[in-house]
């Protein structure tokens, strides 16, 4: 006889509970074991990231089922905003979806459907060939499969951040994330996300979403601009990744043993 299962509470059950800011870190080099090692370091959220890393769906689904083990919530980032991908996705398991680019009322209610078995949507029906469901051992997956899943959408250039009121409005639409490097481009001041122009906008969003009744996070790997977004509002940040941690990390080591200019070049 199968063993019943249940699902873990969704990014949307984490934001709606929590009494505090919720901190997370993305996962991008594609590696199951930092993923594993980023999912017990006692952070609340791992979003691994399908648009910006070398990732596929097997290393998606290898990702998810290392961190399953740990007390974080796995949100997992869609390359675009596709009703196939976001299946595909959802059927290998990830509970908590982000579609990047969300410019319009009219895209967040096209991916709420992405999302959603009809008759509230246009989702695939494969659940019994899928981990999502652990192959029909989830009770009554289908009928409650719009209540295991969570939607986020990002806000990331000037459109979207005139939409932003009516996109957090949207229902189904769980969560927004605002995207401050790619907004910034889109202001024209690209490479600058604490531009005072940058920063202005993103906590308008964080209002918009207040107003709205829907939890804005922002990502922002600057502690003192986390720590300015949090005080803003916002429900959740991301504030780090496992490439740039690795990255300044191993710059510090050779900062402090070679010299910061690196010392000479090796021959070889």
């Amino acid at each position: 006889m199968p063993i019943p299962l249940t699902s873990a509470p969704t990014l949307a059950d984490r934001l709606r509970t929590a009494d505090r800011t919720l901190y997370g870190m993305w996962s991008c080099g594609g590696s199951p074991l930092a993923a594993e090692i980023c999912a017990g370091s006692g952070l609340d959220l791992l979003l691994i990231d399908g648009e910006h890393s070398p990732v596929g769906l097997e290393s998606i689904l290898a990702q998810l089922q290392a961190v399953a083990a740990y007390p974080v919530t796995p949100i997992v980032r869609a390359p675009i905003g596709d009703a196939a991908i976001l299946k595909q996705l959802l059927d290998l398991g990830a509970q908590n979806v982000l579609v990047p680019m969300v410019d319009s009322v009219e895209q967040a209610e096209a991916m709420v459907r992405a999302v959603r078995y009809p008759p509230l949507g246009v989702r695939g029906v494969g659940s019994a060939l899928a981990r999502s469901s652990r192959w029909s051992r989830i009770p009554d997956y289908l009928a409650r499969a719009h209540e295991l899943v969570s939607l986020t959408v990002q806000i990331e250039t000037a459109e979207a951040l005139a939409a932003a009121g009516g996109i957090a409005a949207v229902e189904g639409v769980d969560a927004l994330l605002v995207g401050p490097a790619d907004l910034a481009a889109s202001l024209g001041l690209l490479g600058q996300q604490n531009h005072p122009d940058v920063i202005a906008a993103v906590e308008s969003v964080i209002r918009a979403g207040r107003e709205a009744g829907t939890p804005v996070g922002v990502n922002a790997f600057d502690p003192a601009t986390a720590d300015r977004y949090a005080e803003a509002g916002a429900a959740y940040l991301l504030v780090g990744s496992d490439v740039t941690l690795l990255a300044r990390a191993s710059e510090a080591l050779a900062d402090r043993f070679i010299g910061p200019a690196g010392g000479s070049a090796a021959a070889y």
